[in-house]
């Protein structure tokens, strides 16, 4: 057992007094403030004069602390392709003689529109000393055919490792002559090409020396058209794609990726995302959801920032940039539509649609997986939440119309997790044919939790396996996901640093001052007390903790500037820190305690892990002023700690879900209960789950971690992408019945009298017959009430009636439409000058409609038909409000 490393400065650096490096970039978008605290933290007496402006402070700390600018030629700009080609005939005059100990792979493939970057294995080996830089690509008669970058290759530097690397927006030009050679340059030569590259204006004459290293074969080719799907599984709080690679999925797929080990055919391929926050960019297959606004200068084009690099620009600027930054984009699919006004950190303002924002992001996920495959794709996959697959597929469709997406054999979250399992199952032989099993799905993710159930059968054919699946949604609750847990972690945490600060650095606050029973005894607290008692004082504790460390920035939108950005760095600081601890501690085993420090440090414990913070970003509130604490504070978080502050929560929603389920009896008829999205990874899961069922029954089996992605996220993506590959190689053929879902929710409108009428009842399946409101012909206006099945309010809508759009109708005409649910006897009992307003759930669209029928002169009129989402984009608690 041992520990890990985690760190949050935008330079990985470890931290080491003194040791911290910051690039210009970085230190232009803090403010004059934590300038300041830097000059403070790092004793640079010469920035800490008074006199002293915004400017001067950086110049000062950049002369003590400053990072190497990279000038790396990278996003295209028009006219530098040529002013660097002129540039080298005019003053590559004088090439060094030998390989100078430079050596490169031997063959390079080059796509247009794609990047170039260290997964692509361009190795480059060179003596120490060798400074990273621009590199021009040139055919023998010395002309340009591209510019890539050289760069350290992590830990392999120190030995001479580097790799090439190109942006995608970099230009490439074919000539006749195929004889390339790279050109690697001094560093003040390859800043020089860099200015030429950027600058319009002529620089002065220069003699530039290089080496030139021939190329053994060197191929610029287009990306080629595939029919392999990419599958992408789009999450609240991370997204992850994928494909299934058969050999011939390219008509002439990349050898050198094959041999790099980039490309597996005849397996599942998922696409791995770069996360730059580390001084060696790890690569891992789940990017966050969220988009940050890069520059937004030209409201026609502007340009984001996406998954990692989003929230890094967060980071960097101590989290008081003004660049607007979009998270949990899934919760937007019922009002994708919606404009919204943006800023980037100059101040800038635009107003895009959330469309433009959502395929910006998807194309960025497609981009990264064409890189990653080396093939262009045409045919796209999504998977899509159980209780609202057509609204999902309808936004995927109208958002990238230039793409196949798939309908046919397009599965929900639940069920393709589902098949993931029945295929294991399939290969293992574990299944009797022609037996009905039944199974119970439990998906929690990052917003959201979901149960569904599915009864299926499977039979040996003479030519495939013939799968019979019957699926149902059984329940949900839009106010618990993997957020929430973070949040518990960070409220904790809040109150530990308030007591701290406020208690003489001595005062430690243990979980049993803020829950008082026994773990044993939290499961039947729950079942008598409810949840809202256990976490009772634990919120009063946080209430009081917010006046020590406030973080509701919300609520300070009418004070200074100063303290409006202070709080909301406080919160999203918290949170961060709160998000990576969970990760660890529910990812890694042998980790049994962690605390934050300003060194990694040795240690004896095993069990301890150290996070090393390179910045400590809290403002703590003394005699009414908030102040800077640069002290970390000396507290250790420990896994019983976690798991006892989780617990009932957890119960909680196991409870909700299979009490109904247990108390009928019927739970024992489910001989699989399938736990999977990323928060399932948890013990607490499992530990409740027993509560209701025998252990032996829950599928929580979990693969060992080979990278930063529990098994659990994946196996969605997975699933789906087994099912499609089967069912086009003919392994399989499937036959799937999707049953009337169990609505959640409770509609209801209130009566003249006031009185509350319920028109939709909770859990009630979503085929039944419902209700009917009346009101009188010229009535303008009908609310509505969504309540959850706790029957606190979760919405209010009103429908607007307009008498103008009514038209005649007979009722064999409504029947025709319409079916049982408007009963000829409830139209018939309509009288003149009466408007009664049916309301039917509809499960595909996951909503319920109004729809008016009003009799006048004895004749039967229709009106407009409305429908109304059980779930908006204000459904799941957003815990980035700023309430919190």
């Amino acid at each position: 057992m041992r520990g890990f490393k985690l760190y949050t400065d935008s330079t990985g650096q470890e931290r080491v007094r003194g040791k911290a490096c910051y690039t210009r970039d970085e230190l232009h978008e803090m403010t004059t403030f934590q300038l300041r605290n830097i000059c403070y933290r790092e004793r640079l007496v010469e920035g800490l004069s008074r006199h002293l402006d915004r400017d001067e402070m950086i110049r000062v700390i950049l002369k003590y602390l400053g990072a190497d600018e990279r000038m790396f030629i990278g996003r295209y700009c028009e006219g530098g392709f040529e002013r660097v080609g002129g540039i080298l005939r005019k003053y590559f005059q004088a090439p060094l003689g030998g390989d100078g100990g430079i050596s490169v792979s031997a063959r390079i493939v080059i796509y247009p529109g794609i990047a170039v970057d260290k997964a692509d294995g361009y190795r480059v080996q060179a003596p120490a000393g060798f400074a990273e830089g621009n590199v021009l690509l040139v055919n023998d008669r010395m002309e340009l055919c591209g510019i890539l970058n050289v760069c350290k290759d992590g830990a392999a530097a120190a030995a001479g490792g580097y790799y090439l690397a190109a942006h995608h927006s970099g230009e490439w030009k074919r000539t006749n002559n195929r004889q390339y050679s790279l050109l690697f340059l001094r560093k003040r030569d390859s800043e020089y090409v860099f200015k030429t590259y950027y600058q319009e204006q002529a620089l002065p004459p220069i003699h530039i020396q290089y080496y030139k290293i021939p190329l053994a074969d060197l191929d610029i080719r287009e990306l080629q058209e595939t029919d392999a799907v990419l599958a992408i599984d789009f999450g609240t709080s991370n997204t992850t794609a994928g494909a299934f690679l058969h050999p011939g999925y390219a008509e002439s797929p990349s050898s050198l990726d094959v041999l790099n080990g980039q490309i597996r055919t005849n397996e599942i391929n998922f696409v791995k995302f770069p996360d730059p926050s580390y001084q060696m960019p790890e690569w891992t297959e789940a990017l966050p959801t969220a988009v940050s606004v890069a520059d937004c200068s030209d409201p026609s084009a502007v340009s984001y920032q996406f998954g990692y690099e989003a929230l890094l620009q967060i980071r960097r600027s101590s989290y008081s940039s003004r660049a607007t930054v979009f998270q949990g984009l899934k919760r937007w699919v019922s009002d994708f539509r919606k404009q919204v006004e943006v800023m980037d950190s100059e101040g800038n303002t635009a107003t895009v649609s959330r469309s433009e924002v959502l395929r910006a992001y998807f194309k960025y996920v497609i981009m990264l997986a064409e890189h990653q495959f080396k093939c262009k794709f045409k045919n796209l996959y999504f998977t899509s939440p159980v209780k609202m697959k057509a609204p999902f597929l309808d936004m995927f469709t109208e958002l990238l119309p230039e793409y196949r997406i798939e309908q046919e054999d397009a599965l929900d979250e639940g069920m393709a997790v589902l098949y993931n399992t029945i295929a294991d199952g399939i290969e293992r032989s574990s299944f009797m044919e022609g037996i009905d099993y039944k199974a119970l799905v439990i998906d929690c993710g990052g917003g959201t939790t979901d149960l569904s159930s599915c009864r299926f059968r499977i039979e040996d054919g003479h030519m495939s396996y013939r799968i019979a699946l019957d699926a149902t949604y059984e329940n949900g609750d839009t106010h618990f996901g993997g957020n929430n847990i973070t949040y518990r972690i960070m409220q904790f945490m809040k109150i530990m640093f308030a007591d701290y600060y406020t208690g003489g650095r001595h005062q430690v606050t243990d979980i049993d001052d803020l829950i008082d029973i026994p773990g044993n005894d939290l499961f039947r607290e729950v079942d008598e007390q409810g949840v809202e008692a256990v976490y009772a004082e634990l919120e009063r504790r946080y209430r009081e903790a917010e006046h020590v460390i406030p973080t509701a920035f919300a609520h300070y939108e009418n004070r200074s500037r100063d303290e409006y950005l202070r709080v909301r760095s406080n919160f999203y600081f918290l949170w961060e820190i709160a998000e990576g601890m969970k990760e660890q501690f529910f990812r890694k085993t042998g980790i049994l305690r962690n605390r934050f420090h300003t060194e990694q440090g040795g240690g004896a414990d095993n069990d301890l892990q150290i996070t090393p913070m390179e910045r400590w970003f809290l403002s703590v509130s003394r005699g009414g002023v908030l102040k800077d604490e640069y002290e970390i504070p000396d507290v250790v978080f420990n896994i019983k700690e976690i798991t006892q502050l989780i617990k009932a929560d957890i119960y909680e929603v196991v409870r909700k879900f299979l009490d109904g389920f247990y108390q009928s009896g019927v739970l024992g008829e489910y001989s699989i209960i399938k736990l999977t999205g990323q928060s399932c990874r948890i013990d607490v899961f499992r530990e409740a789950l027993k509560e209701f069922v025998p252990g032996r029954s829950i599928e929580f089996r979990q693969k060992p971690m080979e990278g930063r992605v529990p098994e659990l996220k994946l196996a969605c993506l997975r699933g789906a992408i087994r099912y499609l590959n089967a069912r086009k190689s003919g392994m399989i053929e499937t036959s799937i019945t999707k049953q009337a879902a169990a609505i959640p929710y409770t509609v209801s409108s209130h009566t003249h009298d006031r009185r509350e009428l319920e028109l939709i009842s909770s859990l009630e399946r979503s085929n039944r017959v419902l209700g009917f409101i009346s009101r009188p012909f010229q009535t303008r206006e009908v609310e509505f009430l969504l309540r959850g099945s706790d029957g606190a309010l979760r919405q209010s809508y009103v429908y607007h009636n307009r008498t103008d759009h009514y038209k005649p109708v007979q009722y064999v005409d409504i029947q025709e439409v319409y079916g049982d649910k408007i009963p000829q006897d409830d139209t018939d009992s309509i009288v003149n000058g009466e408007t009664k307003y049916f309301v039917f759930a509809d499960d595909n669209h996951w909503g319920f409609h109004v729809l008016p029928i009003a009799r006048q002169d004895e004749g039967l009129l229709l009106g407009r038909k409305a429908l109304f989402p059980f779930e908006s984009d204000r459904s799941e608690l957003d815990f980035f409000d700023g309430t919190r």
